[in-house]
């Protein structure tokens, strides 16, 4: 390599390793940007940012890497104990049960005598709704199969999911074939406590809702309107359902409309439904409800220990 050569090679890789090395206004900006993005993903999933409440086990129920769940048992008992299984929202597409199971769940549910679990499943699109729900089933199925290890009552089980959570166990409330593909059915669940959800009825919402939540639930539901009534809870909500509902929701009118909407479906369909509603708007009053349930002295709180004790009175 003559010297000229040499001169102009050197000075392009000083430059490149330059390059790397400090990072740009651009790069300043483009960081600035993603920050403000999570911030606002966190807000709207109701994320905490603190560490895991300790003393969890994680465990597979799937070959997929998000195919996991933790689990917390009952803490003050020797008998088995009731379940209460937590599903993550975030759109369908996002969050996990690392930052969108909130930081009072897994410390107040145990304290109470009640095994805790936070499920994560597979996410939009690499995953379908059918299959998330799907999914759900199977993180039953495995937490019954080794109900005798982990101290649980396998007859004695609560599913509680938030936003897109809140969808999914309703919808897996609702219509059992996800249940019968994981060899269950109604009478493993004892109840259903969906949180400020809104797409119970996904054409309905999908007309009426937010528009900044419309490419979400195109994403998630598509186009096509008899896929979109078949992933509605509500329209399955005729009997055979599971037999008791806990409907909680802050001061969204769609989410206050698509709640009472399914619960009235419920009812007619045979099942117990009873209504939190509380105060909260918009995106910080849906996050709220998530991130603090749990609190003690947060009123949804009580409503959920009350509920609770009464669906799982022997």
């Amino acid at each position: 390599m003559n010297k000229r050569k040499w001169i102009k090679y050197a000075g392009v890789a000083v430059f490149a390793v330059a390059s790397l090395a400090v990072p740009s206004p651009f790069a300043d900006a483009r960081e600035t940007v993603r920050e403000r993005i999570r911030e606002r993903m966190a807000e709207r999933m109701g994320a905490d940012t603190g560490s895991k409440v300790p003393g969890s086990e994680t465990l597979a129920y799937g070959d997929d890497a998000l195919q996991r769940f933790d689990v917390w048992r009952a803490k003050g008992t020797k008998s088995p104990a009731p379940l209460v299984i937590f599903v993550h929202g975030g759109g369908w597409k996002r969050g996990s049960k690392d930052n969108a199971t909130g930081r009072f769940k897994a410390e107040h549910y145990p304290a109470a005598g009640y095994a805790f679990a936070s499920i994560d499943y597979r996410l939009v699109p690499a995953a379908t709704v059918e299959q998330q729900a799907a999914d759900v089933a199977s993180a039953v199925r495995a937490l019954i199969d080794r109900a005798g290890t982990l101290g649980i009552d396998r007859r004695r089980i609560a599913l509680m999911g938030h936003s897109a959570g809140a969808h999914l166990v309703a919808l897996v409330g609702t219509d059992e074939r996800y249940l019968r593909g994981a060899g269950l059915s109604f009478s493993d669940i004892a109840g259903v406590l969906p949180i400020d959800g809104a797409a119970y009825d996904v054409p309905a919402q999908m007309k009426d809702g937010p528009p900044i939540m419309q490419a979400t639930y195109k994403q998630a539901f598509g186009t096509d309107p008899a896929r979109q009534k078949t992933l509605s809870p509500a329209m399955h909500a005729g009997a055979p359902n599971a037999p008791q509902f806990l409907l909680l929701y802050v001061q969204r009118p769609d989410g206050v409309r698509q709640a009472k909407a399914l619960g009235s479906a419920l009812e007619a369909g045979g099942s117990r439904v009873e209504h939190g509603s509380f105060p909260g708007e918009g995106l910080q009053g849906h996050a709220e409800i998530n991130r603090r349930l749990g609190d003690p002295s947060y009123a949804p709180t009580t409503a959920v220990d009350a509920w609770l004790k009464r669906l799982f009175a022997r």
